[in-house]
């Protein structure tokens, strides 16, 4: 292929690569959980840490003042599902006694999954 050529291919697959990133982005939404039950001083921050390693989440956990737990995640609507769900499998989710989620459009972006103390 001559030069120039070769060139405009290489631009159109860059911008063809970036608008599949954006693409991708665009289908990324976030999730808020409210854990209310025994979910506080059992290890439920760490365990969905944990958790969220095996999927493509962002996000971060925290304990409120009033005894529940909240979670704030975002990626793609069937990564969160399967996370939510992972979560009421693992050895804690006996400890859950509601969840109030409320999903909405990605907004924060947060980076990696972390405990908020």
């Amino acid at each position: 292929m001559p030069e120039g050529k070769a060139d405009l291919a290489l631009v159109f697959l860059a911008l063809w690569g970036n608008f599949s990133v954006l693409m991708v982005s665009a289908k990324r939404e976030s999730v808020r959980v409210l854990y209310t039950g025994r979910v506080q001083g059992v290890g439920f921050r760490y365990m969905a840490k944990t958790v969220a390693q095996g999927y493509e989440v962002t996000g971060q956990v925290r304990n409120l003042p009033d005894g529940r737990v909240e979670l704030l995640a975002e990626g793609g609507r069937e990564e969160l599902d399967a996370f939510l769900q992972a979560i009421r499998d693992s050895g804690l989710g006996p400890c859950i006694r509601q969840e109030d989620l409320s999903w909405d459009a990605c907004g924060v972006h947060f980076k990696g999954f972390e405990i908020v103390r």
